[in-house]
């Protein structure tokens, strides 16, 4: 018999295994660092010039950043730190190198999410991330998913249930409760409002006090910050079932946009969610707070198959939300939810498979123009990036043959600037700071 002894050693086994990747993978104080990037990088997939030009810059400005030169090479590396003060600085016929941003709106929220397991969520997650970060923005993640891939991927795997997406919500359960109970301590009749009650395992906490700066924590990216996920997160779904009882007028779906709506507008450009292979109270929380939903498929029609029964589940589940809380305030984001975008992205794609071209024709037949243009390729950078916890922006193309790399990058290249153009789109539509 299995019993959940035998399941907490195959747990162990597994952790030592993971130890000893992250050991390979990260440096040898466990923590995941940066590389630099060459000169060849920066000029040409980063800025967009040639290296000539680059070059040229560089040498009628001797005040900018210079990188470092390794010793058994001609070839300068910088930092991503480096590249933003070049970015910064630098102007190509008088036009800047920063990338576009709508004056005086808040940051542009994009949920990455799907049934699917597999269908490439974290991954293309962990890539926009990466890309936008090179672009110039500055973004924050928050991880949704109790596998918590994209926090492990980000370098993060110690952290505390307290401080992911669920103790947001079980924070904003003690503020709405305590703002509510305010309102209600004057009624027009004269007679006392019942007061909501909360027992003391939620107020002994102490998550009402917590500031948003003690969920966010930094990465190895100076430009890319997170909201981490653990497997103790799973649990959020049973808690915020009880949380629902305890408050019932609480909007527990706009717990995390609230949360973002307490940041600073000008704090980040970009929030990306990676979204968990279900529709619950923390995929909720995600679709609710974005203003575009980006739904990633693989090829295959049981992919195509989830990716519809995503879509109508997801309908019902924001309409029953609307029709249940159209009086109660919700944050900057009105009810019934509404999309400033929605595209479908299909991943793993192979484009001499003839079953994936079927497939990514018959997305376009039903989707339209809501699919893009650009899948993202399956190769063999990709799996190899995925085998050690990185993206393929993380990877020095000296471990493997230029064109491998290059042409992984390529894809996600790609896939990332017509994200981003439909993101510029969107948030210039945007009302306000709304």
């Amino acid at each position: 018999m299995f019993t959940h002894e035998y399941l907490s050693r195959l747990q162990s086994q597994s952790l030592k295994m993971q130890g000893w990747i992250r050991r390979q993978t990260f440096s040898p104080e466990n923590e995941k660092t940066l590389r630099r990037f060459s000169s060849w990088e920066v000029a040409e997939l980063i800025f967009r010039m040639n290296q000539s030009t680059f070059r040229g810059k560089l040498a009628a400005e001797p005040n900018l950043p210079l990188g470092e030169v390794e010793e058994d090479g001609r070839q300068r590396w910088f930092s991503l730190e480096e590249i933003n003060e070049l970015r910064r600085r630098i102007k190509v016929n008088r036009k800047s190198l920063m990338p576009p941003r709508p004056e005086g709106k808040r940051a542009f929220r994009a949920a990455i999410a799907n049934f699917k397991g597999g269908a490439g969520k974290s991954t293309v997650a962990l890539h926009f991330a990466h890309a936008a970060a090179l672009d110039g923005y500055r973004v924050l993640c928050v991880d949704f998913d109790p596998q918590a891939t994209l926090s492990h991927s980000m370098g993060l795997s110690d952290v505390g249930e307290d401080h992911t997406v669920w103790g947001i919500i079980a924070r904003d359960l003690e503020r709405e409760t305590d703002r509510m109970n305010a309102a209600a301590s004057g009624a027009e009749s004269g007679t006392a409002l019942p007061r909501r009650k909360l027992p003391a395992s939620i107020l002994n906490m102490g998550l009402g006090t917590l500031r948003p700066g003690d969920f966010i924590k930094p990465t190895a990216w100076p430009t890319i910050d997170i909201i981490p996920s653990c497997a103790n997160a799973a649990f959020v779904e049973f808690a915020s079932a009880q949380y629902r009882h305890l408050n019932p007028e609480w909007t527990f779906f706009a717990a995390v946009a609230r949360f973002l709506d307490g940041l600073a507008d000008d704090a980040y450009d970009l929030i990306l969610f990676d979204c968990p292979p279900a529709i619950g109270y923390q995929s909720m929380n995600a679709v609710f707070a974005a203003d575009m939903l980006y739904v990633p498929s693989g090829p295959g029609y049981w992919e195509y198959d989830s990716t519809t029964s995503f879509i109508g589940q997801l309908a019902e589940a924001l309409e029953d939300l609307a029709h249940g809380f159209e009086s109660f305030p919700a944050g900057k984001i009105a009810l019934p939810k509404a999309f400033a975008d929605v595209r479908f992205l299909m991943t793993r794609y192979e484009p001499s498979n003839e079953l994936h071209q079927a497939m990514f024709a018959a997305f376009k037949q039903v989707f339209g123009e809501r699919v893009a243009e650009h899948p993202i390729e399956l190769t063999r950078a990709v799996e190899q990036s995925g085998r050690f916890l990185s993206s393929v922006y993380e990877i020095d193309y000296r471990e493997m043959t230029r064109g491998t790399w290059r042409r992984a990058r390529g894809s996600f290249d790609q896939a990332y600037d017509e994200f981003r153009g439909h993101v510029v789109t969107a948030w210039n539509e945007l009302e306000g700071k709304a």
